[in-house]
């Protein structure tokens, strides 16, 4: 609302924000086919009712991952492209304000994340992803909206830990920058250049921790929120966390700082009341929230569902295709107490499309099933949900013990007794009410084309003893073996081939013999066809 008095009036501005949508635009799963909780068109609804009271002083910011991540979006990218880039016509639609740009839209490499920012009808923000040729920001870094004389500023910003996860040729010509040291870097430009009276961060970077090394931290919101003065609001994503809170910056001033989770089941919501005085601009309140939409029902879903119609049909006839047939069912669960089905069929697809003597592989849906009798696309999304391509390497047979040791370390208990756990487990579900894995299930890998046992009675770095080669030849730890992975393990996602393996990420760069054009998932597929029956051993 806006209230006046004599010589000041008072503007109240909201701001919606999204994070980590990962293309769930529709409301619908088009894997399980059935409905789900959130959307981008549950969320537009919302917006849309919040908009009658608000107008134009709602500002609706998405922060970053929405290119990639559900058949919709892979479908419009890279299968049945239509001209425009469907997340963009999405955004369009919504009328975003600003955005920001995320790794896993990187992920989608340059010809569709570059499109989609030319394609978005508002700026697309990166301050901290550098252009190497010019050694300025490739994106815009920031954007001034202006809503009844208030000005607001947004500083965009990406989590620098890309060079973790994804192959070069994705985002080459690019490097990025540490958030704070960028921050530090912005922040006194934007206040000298653009006087804004909020300044907002728009960050895809999570809360804290992740990957730290000397040069940068891949989870550092709030390590800006606190450390770069001149933050009214940070807006943040990444790490899939749902959390409002309030920190002090180096002045003491309160920044709040907010997360909206993912797959736009919630929004944060930040409410900021600005004076407006003949002596100048001053806010005097900021307050936080975040609000579940699990089911929220509105006219204006129907009408934008209605409108993307033609995508809705064109994914739904994509992912119906059936590709072959499997004699019995196989589930992602068997992977963690031993051989599996799940897990194999990934390994075998690797090795056929590699030839490599080794592979490394994780059951990366936690608990994702694949029924007995025919199969189709949208089951081999169920089985691998990630766009990764296959990368070959060179590694040493005692590299690959560290592999083998840091994963099952992650993964298995130390068991003294018969009573105590063999999975390694924490209070860390419902707020630390039950019992969960302690550590992230896609960093479970095991190994294909070795004989190898695993201690449960061993302390870490001591569980695994490995006999032979698959095909019964000797197992040299000095000797040097081809291995494949997928390109986010071979990046040095998860840290297995950095920590485990003890290999220096530049170290690892140069171990690579080759990667696919085709993505593993297309690489099932393609596998599945070629079998039409499949007996998943």
């Amino acid at each position: 609302m806006t209230g006046k008095t004599a010589d000041r009036r008072m503007v109240s501005l909201k701001i919606v924000h999204t994070s980590d949508v990962h293309g769930c635009f529709f409301m619908r799963d088009y894997v399980n086919n059935h409905s789900v909780r959130g959307g981008l068109s549950r969320v537009y609804a919302y917006v849309q009712s919040l908009r009658r009271t608000y107008g134009r002083r709602l500002l609706l910011l998405d922060g970053g991952d929405i290119l990639q991540g559900n058949p919709v979006v892979y479908c419009s990218n890279f299968v049945m492209p239509t001209g425009k880039n469907l997340a963009a016509e999405v955004m369009n639609y919504m009328a975003y304000d600003a955005g920001a740009m995320g790794n896993h839209d990187l992920e989608t490499g340059h010809r569709v994340y570059d499109n989609w920012v030319a394609d978005c009808r508002f700026p697309v923000l990166g301050a901290n992803i550098i252009d190497k040729a010019t050694g300025k920001s490739y994106l815009t870094p920031y954007a001034v909206l202006e809503r009844e004389g208030v000005k607001v500023a947004v500083l965009g910003m990406t989590t620098p830990a890309v060079p973790n996860w994804l192959p070069p040729s994705l985002w080459s010509g690019l490097e990025f920058q540490d958030l704070v040291a960028c921050a530090r870097q912005w922040v006194p430009v934007i206040r000298e250049r653009e006087k804004p009276d909020v300044l907002v961060g728009l960050f895809h970077s999570g809360k804290e921790g992740g990957i730290v090394t000397p040069a940068y931290a891949e989870n550092a919101a709030l390590d800006v929120a606190r450390e770069v003065e001149g933050f009214d609001v940070v807006c943040y994503g990444h790490d899939h966390m749902r959390n409002c809170e309030t920190v002090a910056g180096p002045s003491g001033k309160p920044v709040v700082c907010c997360a909206p989770s993912s797959m736009a089941v919630v929004v944060g919501e930040i409410d900021i009341d600005v004076e407006i005085g003949r002596d100048g601009n001053k806010v005097v309140a900021v307050e936080g929230k975040t609000t579940d939409l699990s089911y929220y029902k509105g006219e204006a879903s129907k009408y934008m569902q209605h409108y993307f119609r033609r995508y809705i049909h064109n994914t739904e006839y994509y992912v119906a295709r059936k590709i072959g047939r499997f004699t019995h069912a196989i589930e992602s669960q068997d992977a963690y107490f031993g051989p599996s089905a799940f897990v194999d069929l990934v390994h075998e697809v690797q090795l056929a499309a590699t030839g490599a003597q080794l592979s490394f592989a994780a059951p990366v849906s936690f608990a994702a099933r694949i029924e007995q009798g025919d199969v189709h696309v949208r089951d081999v999304f169920n089985l691998y949900r990630y766009d990764d391509v296959l990368y070959t390497l060179r590694l040493t047979g005692r590299e690959i013990k560290g592999i083998l040791e840091m994963s099952y370390g992650l993964w298995v208990d130390q068991m003294k007794s018969p009573d105590d756990h063999v999975m390694l487990l924490d209070y860390v579900l419902d707020g630390g009410g039950r019992l969960g894995f302690k550590n992230l299930a896609y960093n479970f890998d095991s190994a294909a084309g070795l004989c190898y046992t695993v201690d449960v009675t061993r302390p870490c770095g001591e569980k695994i003893t490995i006999t032979a080669m698959a095909d019964g030849s000797l197992f040299d730890p000095a000797a040097w073996y081809v291995v494949v992975a997928n390109s986010y393990r071979g990046n040095g996602g998860g840290e297995l081939f950095t920590k485990g393996a003890g290999i220096s990420h530049e170290e690892l760069g140069k171990r690579l013999l080759r990667s696919t054009e085709e993505d593993l998932r297309t690489l099932i597929i393609q596998y599945i066809r070629g079998k039409e029956e499949i007996d998943p051993q």
